[in-house]
């Protein structure tokens, strides 16, 4: 007992001094740098700005999007999806029919949404075990989908979001069948017998249908105006929840990768303190991999790299570049295409696939989901490039 004490007190002094460590190597630069004053003064200013001028904007469209799908969800538009494309689901994930609710509802919100539904006796029971674990990478693939999209299409880019969601799609094949095999191979797979595969194949279309049927049910006696109102006001303040969830993704993570980004306002003046401003150590890392990233994912510029970066935390802070990118035409068509299938295929799942999986009491497998779904991501950027490069030969 007293020598687990001891260890794990040598543990906590080994974090503080990395703590430290790291700190200093990355207050010490950026002040070598920029001077302390304007390190400072840069850092404020810049999250001041993110806050202001991204997240507020993010959250008018998480609310709007929050709406519509609250109303997809209240008047069984989400169960009619769920049928009409639950036949595809075998083939292409070799899941069942409908795990495809689990993408509408993640795509309609975000990852963790496919854990409410994995918590329901009635969804899991279409599951096998080996099956379950899955539902962690094929959820995050679509996660915040749609909020995503929007953004893009907002600003004026609706192809360039119809080819990342296409991208997306692909990435989230690569993923889930990824995770599927390693998961078959460490837990094995549930075998039945020819005629006890035909049995329970008759009792999940049955179970399905009365699943369905029940999900979709709404009480007759209700006004529909009075739904609709209701299903509205309940996704907007949905919205504004997610709006409000991702304020520490973007002002932190944000404003870090900003300053690693970008270089002086005007570089004849030097560093100024003012917002945006930083040391461009990022383009730097960006040139040595440019002949990888470039054929791979058609970067023209180096800082492009910040975004898939951002977005592995939090894609609601890799949003917040893209107006600064643009500004600067740093991007282009070809890069956006890109941002969006890698964003919404990685839609910061290195911050909830730990607790994702610890939901579903598969934390074993944490490892495994994070590089398949790492391998997926990836994917969605190189599906979303080549087909928006053929896309652009075609028109």
């Amino acid at each position: 007992m007293q020598r687990k004490r001891n260890h794990q007190s040598r543990r906590n002094y080994l974090d503080t001094f990395l703590f430290i460590l790291l700190s200093g190597i990355f207050f010490g630069y950026l002040g070598y740098q920029m001077g302390l004053s304007n390190m400072f003064s840069t850092l404020m200013n810049t999250a001041y700005y993110l806050l202001i001028d991204t997240v507020f904007y993010i959250m008018a469209i998480a609310v709007l999007a929050g709406a519509f799908g609250r109303m997809a969800t209240e008047f069984g538009l989400v169960q009619l999806l769920n049928t009409v494309f639950a036949p595809l689901m075998r083939p292409l994930y070799n899941l069942p029919g409908v795990s495809f609710l689990g993408i509408i509802t993640t795509y309609l919100s975000d990852n963790p949404a496919i854990i409410s539904l994995a918590k329901e006796k009635g969804y899991l029971k279409f599951f096998k075990s080996h099956e379950v674990p899955v539902l962690t990478n094929l959820g995050t693939a679509f996660g915040m989908g749609l909020i995503l999209t929007t953004f893009m299409i907002g600003l004026g880019f609706w192809k360039e979001a119809l080819v990342g969601n296409l991208g997306a799609i692909i990435g989230s094949i690569f993923s889930v069948r990824i995770m599927s095999y390693r998961v078959r191979k460490q837990m094995g797979v549930d075998k039945l017998t020819f005629s006890e595969e035909v049995n329970q194949k008759k009792m999940e279309l049955i179970e399905e249908r009365d699943f369905l049927n029940k999900k979709a049910g709404t009480e007759v006696a209700n006004n529909f105006f009075e739904r609709l109102l209701t299903s509205l006001l309940e996704g907007g303040k949905l919205g504004v929840d997610i709006g409000l969830s991702i304020i520490p993704g973007v002002v932190v993570i944000c404003s870090i990768i900003m300053v690693l980004t970008f270089g002086p306002i005007d570089p004849t003046l030097g560093y100024q303190g003012q917002a945006y401003e930083g040391v461009s150590l990022l383009p730097e890392i960006g040139k040595l991999f440019a002949p990888v990233l470039r054929p791979l994912f058609g970067f023209a510029n180096p800082e492009a790299i910040a975004f898939p970066i951002t977005a592995l935390g939090a894609v609601g802070a890799a949003l917040s570049l893209i107006p600064k990118f643009l500004a600067e035409n740093i991007i282009a068509g070809n890069e956006l295409a890109v941002f969006t299938a890698m964003g919404m295929c990685w839609s910061g799942f290195l911050s909830t696939h730990v607790a994702m999986m610890d939901a579903l009491n598969r934390r074993q497998l944490v490892s495994m989901a994070i590089t398949s779904h790492f391998i997926g991501g990836v994917m969605a950027g190189i599906a979303a490039n080549l087909i928006y490069k053929l896309l652009v030969v075609m028109i």
